[in-house]
């Protein structure tokens, strides 16, 4: 698989994971069952199966603490964020300790675009800055 292919399957996971992350929180449907829906989706086919599905799983294993590192740096609390917005944050917060072989800057550019394309009328805003500190606190060296 070329890289722009590669980079386009990782890009179509990571909005498949919102939208998993999006209906977890709306329904309370627990991993075995995002998986099972999410998995029978058309769209499943294109993205890149190995990072949805382990980074998903992740992300819900681990997501107090994702949620304990956004609160830190967040100036309102957790329960007043868009729910999408929300989603984006705990990719991004996951991509930033867990995906070091991601470079911190497109782990940002990703979610905004995210955030553009799915969230709240200037969330991206928010999303910026938010994960910029967090880049500076979780990758000091990069």
């Amino acid at each position: 698989m070329s890289r722009s292919k590669s980079s386009g399957a990782r890009s179509r996971a990571r909005e498949l994971i919102v939208q998993t992350l999006y209906q977890r929180q709306i329904s309370g449907h627990d991993l075995v069952e995002l998986l099972r829906q999410f998995h029978d989706r058309p769209d499943y086919a294109r993205v890149d199966k190995a990072y949805y599905d382990n980074a998903l799983k992740a992300i819900c294993a681990e997501t107090d603490a994702l949620e304990t590192s956004i609160q830190e740096l967040a100036d309102r609390p957790l329960a007043q964020l868009d729910p999408v917005e929300r989603g984006i944050l705990l990719l991004g917060f996951y991509e930033l300790t867990e995906q070091l072989d991601v470079p911190y800057k497109v782990v940002i550019n990703e979610s905004v675009n995210l955030a553009k394309r799915f969230g709240a009328i200037d969330g991206h805003k928010y999303i910026n800055a938010l994960l910029d500190r967090a880049a500076a606190k979780l990758r000091p060296s990069a």
